[in-house]
């Protein structure tokens, strides 16, 4: 015959992973989708200057933006992705790879993020001057498209963005 502690040994074991299952659920938060809490601001592409390489000038395809928590409470850990095009091309030109938001601190409740300046590593050289480079006939344009994501999730386009036609520095 089992002892009352005996019994009561199964269901403990059970409670307890019970509990340390619920503690590790709420301190990793609840799956959120990234692109209906985060909402981009302050939005500025265009072309910045690498400077020399190999002696000639080379200009690159950058974003740069802020995010902004429209949620109601803290979002942390989102990723983000932005791949840069040429216009008419499907194939991507470069890429940018990093954090939206960090795991920590948390951003609050409509809380912006600092600017994040994302560029491709591809972009144009040449020997004239940088203005003109932008100004040439066989100059293409190009755009990025910017995903968001947390955890396992699989990639949400978050917007598309063309890239303008002018010189950045910073």
């Amino acid at each position: 015959m089992m002892t009352l502690a005996q019994r009561r040994g199964p269901f403990l074991l059970a409670l307890a992973a019970l509990t340390v299952s619920a503690a590790f659920s709420t301190a990793c938060g609840p799956s959120i989708d990234p692109i209906t809490v985060l909402e981009p601001v302050d939005v500025v592409t265009g072309w910045y200057d690498e400077g020399i390489v190999d002696g000639k000038n080379k200009l690159v395809p950058s974003v740069t933006l802020k995010f902004r928590n429209k949620s109601a409470g803290p979002v942390s850990s989102i990723q983000v992705n932005a791949i840069f095009r040429r216009v008419g091309e499907q194939e991507m030109w470069g890429e940018h790879f990093g954090w939206a938001v960090p795991r920590t601190p948390a951003l609050p409740a409509g809380g912006e993020t600092e600017v994040l300046v994302m560029r491709s590593a591809l972009g144009y050289t040449g020997e004239q001057p940088r203005m003109q480079m932008l100004q040439n006939h066989e100059f293409v344009d190009a755009k990025v498209d910017i995903f968001l994501k947390t955890g396992s999730r699989t990639w949400s386009k978050l917007g598309e963005y063309p890239i303008q036609r002018q010189l950045l520095t910073r």
